[in-house]
């Protein structure tokens, strides 16, 4: 089964896809908190008979102890292995025999566990997760077999790829402090080392009801669901869970540069990232600005960059930003290019620079924040389309610091955002002394 890890903003563009255009585009979420302190969301979609069961915990890689990188998401691994009640290699065979799906990740700020099923099979999906959120057996073998998977996928993904070289280098370079800096994965070298001893200490610590969410979506009534989550996670004791306390990036006061040279580069590339605040974190009245910011600036075809340096200059064949409003701590707004076949990536950077400070200077069109603001709202509706899309949502921000009532209140932000508002933030925000700039090239081109 495909374990997969996601990044620090995961499902970052469902949430920036979070927008509606009036009020009956939201989700409309029923709550509850059992009395172990287990929140539970429930989101009613009457459209077909099936289920979006995902269970999110509070903790992430970012929450891993010094030197055990990688914690997380080998626990994630280890999850599948079994307990008294459901054999080692059995659960997700379990949930197939059922005609459901499952898979599970694992972020920064969260780890998650998820079943697709019919609606009559969600009393079986509930006791399972509630059971190995307690239950978990695990032994020496199943530790070797996992990590020996682990160091495999590390190879293949990071290790054998230039592009996720590259992309681990920008952030160890954008954060010296904080764990944003560590990748989801782990280090190699601390990968080998991790125990059953070290699993087992983070699951009993971490994995406890009051710090999970359970959110289920789909053909269900809200009041037979609480019934559900009482009767499945309600007898399950609280853990003593510690708090989130992480090491924060101290203020960045210079740029930063690096560049990554591979012989099997075969398309050259030019990125750079700025800390920027999150919803959660720094300045979060930039927040919604940003992202609309983010989009005028690079989000498409429409946007700045594509027009000044893929349509008017040729000098790239694609160039744009992006930006995550969610996050427990500071995020990253940042800047992409693909240099056109014979362009140099200095004439590049120096056309983003160029075209950068131009917009910082003397704003962007009103006209560009509308057609953002509408694209934004608009993605709601595609949202709803899509049953798993809710869950999602609702995890990714729920377990990054904001709540129900924030999500639910994102379109009104969006709506009333400004012209001045955006361009504060851009300004505020896109200081060359906060930045990291990446170049990847390859090996043979460059002369020295």
């Amino acid at each position: 089964m495909l374990r997969k890890i996601i990044a620090l903003g995961f499902l970052s563009l469902a949430i920036a896809g979070f927008q509606a255009p009036a009020a009956a585009a939201l989700f409309h979420p029923k709550v509850h908190t059992l009395a172990n302190g287990m929140q539970v969301v429930v989101i009613e979609d009457h459209r077909a008979p099936v289920v979006a069961h995902m269970v999110w915990y509070k903790l992430g890689a970012a929450d891993e102890p010094p030197g055990k990188s990688g914690i997380a998401h080998f626990l994630e691994h280890l999850m599948f292995k079994g307990t008294p009640k459901v054999p080692s290699g059995q659960f997700s065979k379990i949930i197939a025999r059922n005609g459901g799906r499952d898979n599970a990740f694992t972020s920064y700020d969260y780890t998650g566990y998820f079943q697709n099923v019919a609606k009559d099979k969600l009393d079986l999906v509930m006791g399972m997760e509630a059971d190995r959120m307690t239950n978990l057996v695990l032994t020496a073998k199943d530790v070797d077999t996992e990590r020996a998977v682990i160091l495999e996928e590390r190879r293949s993904r990071t290790d054998n790829n230039p592009s996720a070289q590259w992309a681990e280098a920008m952030s160890a370079a954008q954060y010296l402090a904080h764990p944003y800096g560590i990748p989801v994965i782990g280090w190699k070298h601390e990968i080998e080392k991790l125990s059953r001893a070290d699993a087992l200490s983070f699951y009993r610590r971490y994995y406890a009801p009051n710090n999970a969410i359970l959110i289920v979506a789909g053909d269900v009534e809200a009041r037979a669901v609480f019934a559900l989550a009482e009767k499945h996670f309600g007898p399950l004791a609280r853990a003593a869970t510690p708090p989130r306390q992480r090491a924060q990036e101290p203020p960045q006061r210079a740029a930063r540069r690096l560049i990554l040279k591979d012989g099997r580069v075969s398309q050259a590339g030019w990125r750079r990232s700025y800390l920027a605040p999150t919803r959660s974190a720094g300045a979060s009245e930039h927040a919604v600005p940003l992202s609309l910011f983010a989009d005028m600036l690079g989000g498409g075809t429409t946007s700045r960059f594509y027009r000044e340096l893929v349509v008017k200059r040729k000098l790239a064949t694609n160039a744009g930003a992006y930006y995550s409003s969610t996050g427990l701590d500071l995020g990253t707004f940042t800047l992409y290019a693909t240099p056109s076949p014979g362009v140099g990536l200095e004439a590049v950077e120096a056309a983003l620079d160029e075209t950068l400070a131009v917009v910082l200077k003397d704003g962007l069109p009103a006209a560009d924040l509308e057609r953002s603001r509408t694209g934004l709202l608009a993605a709601a509706v595609y949202a709803r389309d899509n049953l798993f899309t809710s869950p999602r949502i609702f995890g990714d921000a729920l377990t990054s610091g904001l709540s129900v009532e924030q999500v639910e209140a994102w379109p009104d932000e969006v709506r009333a955002v400004t012209m001045d508002e955006v361009m504060a933030a851009g300004r505020a925000v896109l200081k060359i002394t906060h930045s990291v700039t990446g170049l990847l090239l390859p090996e043979a081109k460059v002369g020295k």
